[in-house]
C-alpha cells in the first residue's frame, strides 16, 4: 500500500513538472558581435582628466586646512584629519596644510606639494614658494603636506599647489592642483 502511494506521488510530480506554462523561461535573443570599443571604454562615458582641478583617482578626499590632528581610526589605524578646513588664510598664518585621505593602494609612494603664486603682486608666476613631501607607506590611508610661508610671511594673493605622486616630481607625476587665497588680516 505504501509502495502504491509512492508510485502515485512520483507519477504526479513527473506530470506536474512536465506541464510547463508558456513564458516561464523565454529564450533570450542573441546579441550581434559588436566591437569592444562600442561597449567598453567608450569615449562618451569618460571625459578628459583635468590636471588643473583638485586631484581625483587615488585621493578619496583632499582639502586645505589651518591644521591637522591624528585620530584613532575604525581599524585602530592613525587617521590624519583636517582642522578648520578652508581655502582662505591670513598673511600671518604659520603654515598651510593639505590634508588627504587615500583609497587602498598596493605599494608605498610619495606625495609632493609644490606651492606657486598664481596671482600675487610682485612675485613671478613660476617662483617656487614652498614645497613638502610625504612618504606614504603601504598601511597609510591618510596624510598631510605642510606648506611653510616664505621668508617674510605670506603675501596677499592667490596661490596654487601642484600635487604630484610617485617617486619624483616630473611631467608624468602631476595628479592635480589645489588653490588657496591669502588675504590681509583685516579683510
Amino acid at each position: 500500500m505504501v509502495t502504491a502511494f509512492r508510485l502515485v506521488g512520483a507519477i504526479a510530480v513527473v506530470v506536474v513538472l512536465s506541464i510547463r506554462p508558456v513564458g516561464w523561461a523565454e529564450e533570450l535573443p542573441l546579441t550581434e558581435n559588436v566591437p569592444i570599443s562600442e561597449f567598453q571604454n567608450r569615449t562618451q562615458d569618460a571625459g578628459p582628466y583635468d590636471f588643473d582641478a583638485p586631484p581625483k583617482g587615488m585621493f578619496r578626499s583632499i582639502t586645505t586646512a589651518e591644521d591637522f590632528e591624528e585620530q584613532l581610526g575604525f581599524q585602530r589605524t592613525h587617521e590624519i584629519v583636517p582642522v578648520r578646513p578652508t581655502e582662505r588664510f591670513a598673511t600671518n598664518t604659520p603654515a598651510i596644510f593639505i590634508v588627504f585621505s587615500l583609497h587602498q593602494h598596493y605599494q608605498s609612494f610619495k606625495v609632493f606639494g609644490r606651492c606657486l603664486p598664481e596671482s600675487v603682486s610682485g612675485v613671478a608666476p613660476n617662483t617656487l614658494i614652498s614645497e613638502d613631501v610625504m612618504h606614504v607607506a603601504l598601511e597609510d590611508d591618510s596624510g598631510y603636506l605642510k606648506l611653510s610661508p616664505p621668508h617674510g610671511g605670506w603675501l596677499p594673493g592667490r596661490y596654487k599647489v601642484e600635487i604630484h605622486a610617485g617617486e619624483e616630481v616630473n611631467e608624468m607625476s602631476l595628479m592635480g592642483t589645489m588653490r588657496f587665497t591669502v588675504a590681509a588680516s583685516g579683510k
